[in-house]
């Protein structure tokens, strides 16, 4: 059994403001459609592939997590309570497999983010944008950080058999005030916040947009990276789960979505641009598993550590190789979507959409199922895989239903 992390009172070392008023019969209504909008023109079916694209990854990620949450590295919550896990070297090819895809599928969303970002602040304006933000991601976040993740993490230690106060699920848990998978919610609503703030004061006109290279971006974040992780290591936590060494990633993928918007990059990435990320991508991949292999890791959790941060060379190739796959992997991605992920079927369309809800709903359906996996005496691989593939199926089904329910509130 693994060692609780929920800590007592003694041991511990957002918010929503300017909402737009509503009145009493409208507030609930407004607020889940501005939730679940994905704020696009009129002329909505050129951005399918990119709905598609992040239905996707939010499948990836929701399938990740059920994994992770059975493993010794850990990288799901429920690993802190959980009762049983995957064989060391079963875990150790995994984490070759899908390792890679953890370093660039959240920056990617920081992209897809900036690559809309502009033409929605040109719409509604600076100000009508952060309403929008404030609502679509402020909310969800605090919410889920002062009732909903601590609920849900309460009950996973409750059904663990360690008794624990509702308020010390809140209090007591490392780091403080944590979100849960909203951790991303959180700095896409401080770097979208920071956007339209810059447009608004003018200041954004001063970037040369043309001038931004894909290599530039990828040197700025690996450098940014490696200078931030000397402080704040790979998975060190902060208060309010801030994942600040996740921000130049984070950061630099928004802006570079920002920038290439006006290259037409919404309707079409370059094909000759498309290949060469994709080969990049292999390239990369490559020198990490190489690297891995000769300094003869054998067990990510202790051997991984030199990696995360510090002056070490394999900090700086960590963030190289990082840096490198999230610029092209992000691009790669996006290009090919526009070539395979073009389906504007009724359905399929409306799930897609419903893929930021999706995303919200993974926390409460994977911890559900966890649970509810707990006194079956079955391997953590078979557990895993089940929990996954009902996970998803589970969490895009009520997101569907949810997004009906809120149209269905509009027809009437």
């Amino acid at each position: 059994m693994r060692t609780p992390k929920i800590m007592t009172s003694e041991q511990v070392v957002g918010r929503w403001d300017n909402a737009p008023a509503l009145s009493a019969e409208s507030a609930d209504l407004e607020t889940a459609r501005a939730i679940v909008s994905h704020d696009l023109p009129a002329d909505s079916r050129r951005f399918a592939p990119i709905d598609n694209l992040r239905a996707v990854l939010v499948a990836w990620v929701i399938a990740g997590h059920a994994l992770a949450g059975y493993t010794v590295i850990g990288g799901w919550p429920y690993d802190e309570v959980t009762e049983t896990t995957m064989p060391r070297h079963l875990e150790l090819i995994l984490g070759t497999i899908l390792g890679p895809t953890a370093l660039f599928v959240m920056g990617t969303f920081f992209f897809l983010s900036g690559l809309l970002a502009s033409g929605s602040i040109a719409r509604h304006g600076p100000a009508g944008f952060i309403r929008q933000r404030l609502f679509r991601l402020g909310l969800p976040w605090l919410l889920f950080t002062l009732l909903i993740w601590p609920l849900l993490m309460w009950a996973a230690y409750r059904s663990a058999g360690h008794p624990l106060p509702v308020w010390e699920a809140l209090q007591a848990r490392q780091p403080f005030l944590d979100s849960g998978p909203l951790w991303f919610v959180q700095i896409l609503l401080y770097v979208s916040l920071g956007h339209a703030l810059l447009t608004w004061g003018g200041l954004a006109r001063g970037f040369h947009r043309h001038a931004m290279s894909l290599l530039v971006v990828a040197i700025g974040i690996a450098t940014a990276s490696f200078i931030i992780r000397l402080w704040f290591p790979a998975r060190s936590q902060q208060i309010l789960d801030l994942h600040v060494w996740q921000w130049p990633q984070c950061i630099g993928l928004y802006a570079l979505g920002v920038f290439v918007a006006d290259q037409g990059w919404v309707e079409r990435v370059p094909l000759r641009t498309v290949r060469r990320c994709g080969i990049t991508v292999l390239l990369a991949i490559t020198t990490g598993i190489a690297v891995a292999a000769l300094v003869g890791i054998s067990d990510l959790t202790r051997d991984g550590v030199p990696f995360l941060g510090g002056w070490h060379w394999q900090a700086l190739s960590l963030d190289v190789v990082e840096a490198t796959l999230v610029v092209a992997g992000s691009v790669w991605l996006l290009g090919w979507s526009q070539r395979w992920l073009t389906s504007r079927t009724g359905g399929l369309t409306r799930v897609a959409r419903g893929a930021y809800v999706a995303y919200l709903l993974q926390a409460p359906v994977l911890i559900g199922l966890e649970i509810a996996g707990r006194s079956l005496d079955w391997p953590a691989v078979v557990k895993a895989v089940i929990v996954a593939v009902v996970a998803v199926t589970g969490s895009f089904g009520l997101a569907w239903l949810f997004i009906r329910r809120i149209r269905t509130g509009a027809i009437e």
